[in-house]
């Protein structure tokens, strides 16, 4: 796990020092070396952490014959199979035993189908030094970060868009539209990002840049293709890919860790892993802590498990940190304890595993599933539905109203992902003039759908997060809190192998009834004990709303909306009377509040102090 930064273009400045200041900017992603390759034609700037071939993996690397030099921040677990191909198809020689020098050698031979031979998680630049041309890519599920601008006739490129501040032709600005949609789905669920000219490389897609000229292309969309087998074979089958996805995910010559909470996702790979160490957190208040039902698993594995309780304090004062390091704004409340939780692990390990991705590819959210009161209310005429919506939309609690208002709409109009947090009216209401968007959470969902359109309502879902929920928050986080202390993390669900089982089940092997991740969880069995594999999902439960109504957080919150630069973005009158609403029990704001916290913090952080 590492960090690059980089760019191609001229200009009257000292290339080598623009990026070797763009690598400090990401020391973080790399504190055990940093090097930087210049020509007239590229810069490229480096940041290393050593996993893999300690001695002799340092970037930026170049080929055996000398044509290309890379910048990689990833691992590829298939590394040494490809290798012993090349060696033995044409005859190629290597100078280190490291995964990056497959990726050249693989890239000299088979040009732009590289990324489609690579089983890991990865981004990389290669620079061809005789015809000067760019190639990239990022893998399959969006596990590893990778933004670029060609603003201003320069190609600039990394793994954080805060490397770019320090090159004199970017320009900072904020990208109006991106915040409304921000305010309704938690995240940036765009290809551009909240700042204007940056884009995200889309995951699953590889770009060439030559001649000024640059060219993305797909080559994974994440579809699924259900197979007749039976529920038996479908359990077994993935116990055996899962085995053998976490053996590649512990490829390592340091010690690899595994984060633990107290459900089936990450207690099924530390169960398979048996590492020596497991890291769990929670919270300094009744029913929001984990860490004992994580600490009984670890004492039957017979590993070591380090937890850490958050307080109230601590959970605000990292606010700062957590949204410096996002580098877009990101109201995910989960990635404050990601981030204690890192900080944690980083203290013993350099890599951990987790358990991100089980859910999107096998179906194991409550979304994805319809209670019974829901499916009684959908039996109702869709005009006496839309009707009670209408109705039931004036009254102040958000969940009654979604509740109706989703129960009259299709999936496509009501399904955006895990995160909801508001809706168009909504947003622009909070909104000042400048930054209300005609654009709507419809506009940026209806595409994914019309892909899928006639698959079940299950499989509709599923390829939207895969899309954009998955890589957007999970993964963006995951990759973010993980990095701020130099920690690898490693998802062995989001493995190729383990995608080619997850897409060939049929929709009633990932859900029946109110049974999410069915067939997942069966096979999970053979490993944990019952408890664990049948535990209801609840992820990184954060009692934000608790706290927000005590006086000394609410007056922490209402001092940001005070601030006068809140006031450029929003009607902050709007926003005091949700706030004190809130703190006095006359309605549950705290999404909405914490969203827009959040971007505030985010915007301090980026615009006010830097």
């Amino acid at each position: 796990m590492c960090g690059f930064a980089g760019f191609s273009g001229s200009g009257d400045y000292d290339r080598a020092a623009v990026a070797a200041e763009m690598g400090k900017t990401i020391a973080h992603r790399g504190p055990d070396s940093d090097d930087v390759f210049c020509d007239d034609y590229v810069a490229f700037a480096f940041r290393r952490l050593s996993i893999i071939d300690l001695a002799c993996g340092d970037q930026p690397m170049h080929s055996h014959d000398g044509r290309y030099v890379i910048v990689f921040n990833g691992e590829i677990y298939n590394y040494r199979e490809l290798r012993a191909d090349l060696i033995r198809d044409f005859g190629s020689v290597f100078d280190t035993d490291s995964d990056t020098e497959v990726i050249i050698e693989t890239y000299a031979h088979y040009g732009t189908e590289t990324a489609s031979r690579l089983r890991g998680m990865f981004a990389f630049v290669i620079y061809d030094k005789k015809t000067h041309a760019l190639y990239g890519a990022r893998d399959r599920f969006g596990i590893k970060p990778f933004y670029y601008t060609t603003e201003g006739g320069h190609f600039i490129f990394g793994s954080e868009i805060k490397s770019f501040l320090p090159h004199p032709c970017f320009k900072k600005e904020l990208e109006a539209d991106v915040l409304k949609l921000y305010l309704e789905f938690q995240y940036s669920p765009l290809e551009k990002t909240i700042f204007k000219g940056v884009k995200k490389l889309l995951p699953g897609t590889f770009f060439t840049y030559s001649d000024g000229e640059l060219h993305t292309e797909r080559y994974f969309d994440p579809t699924f293709d259900p197979k007749a087998r039976t529920f038996e074979d479908a359990v077994k089958l993935i116990d055996e890919t899962v085995l053998s996805s976490v053996e590649y995910h512990q490829i390592a010559d340091v010690e690899v860790g595994s984060f633990l909470s107290g459900g089936v996702d990450s207690s099924y790979v530390a169960s398979v892993a048996e590492p020596m160490k497991t890291y769990s957190v929670g919270f300094e208040i009744g029913g929001f802590d984990e860490t004992e039902l994580a600490r009984e698993l670890s004492d039957k594995l017979g590993t070591t498990n380090r937890k850490k309780e958050i307080s109230a304090d601590e959970f605000f004062d990292a606010l700062p940190h957590v949204q410096y390091h996002s580098d877009e704004p990101h109201a995910n409340l989960s990635a404050v304890p990601l981030y204690y939780l890192s900080e944690l692990a980083a203290k013993e390990v350099k890599v951990v595993l987790s358990g991100e991705g089980a859910d999107e590819l096998f179906g194991g959210y409550d979304w994805y599933i319809e209670s019974n009161y829901a499916k009684a209310y959908r039996r109702l005429p869709l005009g006496l539905r839309r009707a009670l919506a209408a109705t039931v939309g004036k009254l102040p609690q958000r969940h009654i109203k979604r509740f109706f208002a989703d129960g009259a709409k299709t999936v496509e109009e009501s399904y955006i992902g895990q995160a909801f947090i508001m809706g168009d009216d909504e947003a622009n209401s909070i909104l000042r003039e400048k930054y209300r968007s005609s654009l709507s959470y419809r506009d940026v969902t209806a595409p994914f759908y019309e892909k899928v359109k006639g698959a079940d309502d299950l499989t509709k879902k599923l390829y939207l997060d895969m899309n954009l929920w998955l890589p957007g928050d999970i993964l963006l986080k995951a990759d973010k809190m993980t990095m701020a202390h130099s920690l690898e993390l490693r998802v062995p669900y989001l493995d190729r192998e383990v995608w080619e089982v997850a897409r060939s089940l049929t929709s009633d092997q990932k859900t029946v009834g109110r049974e999410t991740k069915r067939a997942f969880r069966r096979a999970a069995l053979s490993h944990i004990p019952e408890g664990w594999a049948n535990r209801k999902k609840a992820g990184f439960m954060v009692p934000f709303r608790v706290w927000l109504r005590e006086d000394k957080y609410c007056e922490r919150v209402a001092e940001m909306f005070r601030r006068d630069f809140a006031d450029e973005f929003f009607d902050t009158e709007k926003l005091m009377k949700m706030l004190y609403d809130h703190r006095d029990g006359k309605a549950n704001n705290a999404r909405v509040i914490y969203t827009v916290y959040s971007f505030l913090i985010w915007y301090e952080q980026y615009f006010v102090l830097r």
